[in-house]
């Protein structure tokens, strides 16, 4: 291993592909020549065991013998959305209302990536909150684990209480310190 080895740098990219079953993905850049290796475990370090493809996505990265890995993560943008889409609602969320919600602690209680939905019990509230497919694609992920810390802006739609949009855990704690 090389001095240039241990050089850590910042880039931004673009999630080309995360599979949290083979515990890696990769990212692309313009700062990069090839891909770079995204473990789960430098993922999970940020927060989230999962990431939406295509997320834009901030790393420290390292030049290895084996090609140029995250070392961390130090952001993960959503994609660019307008309005949060809601399936069984009239409306749509617009983005002045979604900032204007409350981050609420939850703990997911499941999540079927194959039927598009689940549920989380936010702290202090009996009710179950729905957690949409498409609602997850747009806050950056691509699924999640029970028992998982998040937390969720929320709206009361026509069935019960909804998130509209979630964070990891650590992400959410981070947006509060900046507060």
């Amino acid at each position: 291993m090389t001095e240039d080895d241990t050089v850590l740098r910042v880039l931004d990219g673009r999630v080309k592909w995360f599979d949290a079953t083979k515990g890696f993905g990769f990212i692309i850049s313009d700062e990069s020549e090839t891909d770079i290796l995204l473990h789960a475990n430098v993922l999970r370090n940020y927060g989230q065991s999962t990431v939406a493809d295509g997320a834009g996505i901030r790393v420290k990265v390292q030049a290895t013998q084996r090609g140029v890995q995250a070392v961390e993560v130090l952001e993960v943008q959503a994609p660019v959305v307008v309005s949060v889409p809601l399936s069984d609602e009239q409306s749509e969320v617009d983005a002045a209302t979604l900032a204007a919600l409350p981050l609420e602690p939850a703990r997911v209680k499941w999540f079927d990536k194959a039927k598009g939905f689940g549920f989380a019990n936010v702290f202090g509230h009996p009710e179950d909150v729905f957690i949409h497919i498409e609602v997850l694609r747009v806050s950056g992920f691509a699924d999640l684990q029970a028992g998982e810390a998040v937390s969720l802006k929320i709206i009361q739609g026509r069935r019960g209480r909804m998130a509209v949009q979630v964070m990891s855990w650590e992400a959410a704690a981070r947006v509060g310190q900046q507060a």
